[in-house]
């Protein structure tokens, strides 16, 4: 973390441009890589909403709206978790093709400094990056992940209320 209010985070992947990004811009299943949340958007251009749903589709995640889509090297989008009230804030992915793979960029700007968004975030980058990761290189996250995703299916009805779709319509 450069600065209190950004979060950089990297990896290098073994593996294709266009695999990573697809896997971090695919609307047709779970993205594995991002707590195996549905992308849900009008479209993947500037101005357009966009939510990361549950598997059921029960409850939005996090909502936002496109900044920035120039495939396969840049996805901007503004980021808020719908159980919180924290402000939002802007994510953005960056692919760049080096020698030995892709290197992945996870940035955020605008962190609510001493938010749960904040903490949350600085948890779940990492993992993302390492998920994703393991996805391209392996085909599926590892173990661990798994069994934590599986978990999380079970008990999504004890996520609050007000995360509900009907709440967050898109």
């Amino acid at each position: 973390m450069s600065d209190s209010n950004r979060l950089v985070s990297k990896i290098t992947i073994n593996g294709s441009l266009e695999a990573i990004w697809h896997e971090l811009t695919k609307s047709n299943e779970p993205q594995a890589a991002v707590f195996n949340a549905w992308l849900h958007t009008q479209a993947l251009v500037p101005g357009a909403s966009l939510q990361m749903r549950t598997g059921d589709g029960r409850n939005v995640l996090v909502i936002g709206k496109v900044v920035e889509f120039e495939p396969p090297h840049r996805f901007v989008h503004t980021f808020r978790f719908t159980q919180y009230d924290d402000p939002e804030c802007t994510v953005t992915y960056q692919l760049k093709q080096l020698e030995q793979g892709v290197e992945v960029s996870l940035i955020v700007d605008n962190l609510p400094v001493g938010s749960r968004t904040a903490k949350d975030m600085k948890g779940g980058s990492s993992m993302i990056l390492n998920t994703l990761k393991a996805v391209v290189e392996n085909g599926r996250p590892a173990l661990g992940t798994r069994i934590m995703y599986a978990l999380f299916a079970k008990l999504g009805f004890m996520l609050p209320k007000r995360t509900r779709a009907e709440h967050w319509p898109l």
